[in-house]
Formats: structure tokens, C-alpha cells, sequence
């Protein structure tokens, strides 16, 4: 299973931010666009990703002089397989059904159901992980330092 660009960009966004030092100054944060720029995105793209988070509770967005990215405690909570279904829906992972014509084997298909029990367990197996636990050591402080580069 591949994921989309967004719901890489969120979970690489979600683990960046959980490594920021909580004394960080106000206007030394992650902008939207100092993440964007460190993760080859386009900005308007992770603009997009942060508006979903920030819908989400999951990350905080403050404007103007001094602003910047926070992770807020659901962030640090989230389970990341939340976040993926989020972001790459419950739609099945064949196309049983293409431009309104449904496949011809739907009545007897036992493919859908076995893609669809995969698609469970992968999401099962991340719903046992948290944002916190994707960036404990030796992830975090690895992210930290590439984080300081700039």
C-alpha cells in the first residue's frame, strides 16, 4: 500500500513538530512554510495538510508576528493509524467499481473481501502507535538535529 502525499506529509509534519522543545520562543517555531520547504513540498500543499491537523485538534496554527506550528497534547496522543484513515479514507484499495460500471467478478470476487482484511490489519497494526511513540529516541533527537539545520 502506498500512501498519498498528504498523509506523508502529515505524519513527517505530526513527528516534527513533537520534537519541538516546549521553551521554544514564539518566533522561533515552525512556520507552515519553513516545514514545507524542509520536506520538498509545495507550500500551498502543506498549508493544506495544517488546515486538516488544525481541523483535526491535532495541531495549532498561530498567525502573524511570533506565529508558527504547535503541536497540540491530541497531536502528541494521535494514533497514527487515525491519522492515515484520515487522510486516505475507507475507500477500497481496488477499483471494484470504474466510472459507474462495477467489475464483472463482484458477485463471486473473494479478492475485495482479502484486500479489504489487509487494509484492516495495516491499519490496526499503526492504530497501536502514537505520535509520541513514532519519535521517541532514536527518532526524535535524529529529527532535532536535522530539524536545526537550516
Amino acid at each position: 500500500m502506498r500512501l498519498m502525499k498528504s498523509t506523508d506529509l502529515a505524519l513527517r509534519l505530526l513527528m516534527r513538530l513533537a520534537v519541538v522543545p516546549p521553551d521554544t520562543a514564539p518566533d522561533e517555531l515552525p512556520t507552515t512554510r519553513d516545514v514545507a520547504e524542509a520536506m520538498g513540498a509545495a507550500t500551498t500543499h502543506m498549508a493544506k495538510v495544517v488546515g486538516k491537523l488544525q481541523h483535526l485538534g491535532l495541531v495549532q496554527a498561530r498567525r502573524g508576528r511570533g506565529g508558527g506550528l504547535v503541536l497540540t497534547a491530541a497531536g502528541r496522543a494521535a494514533s497514527v493509524g487515525a491519522v492515515v484513515r484520515t487522510f486516505e479514507g475507507s475507500g477500497d484499495l481496488a477499483a471494484c467499481v470504474d466510472d459507474g460500471e462495477p467489475c464483472p467478478l463482484n458477485a463471486a470476487c473473494r479478492l475485495r473481501g482479502a484486500l479489504r482484511a489487509a487494509q484492516e490489519a495495516f491499519y490496526a497494526s499503526l492504530d497501536q502507535l502514537t505520535v509520541e511513540d513514532v519519535t521517541a529516541a532514536p527518532t526524535g533527537p535524529l529529527l532535532l538535529s536535522i530539524a536545526m539545520r537550516r
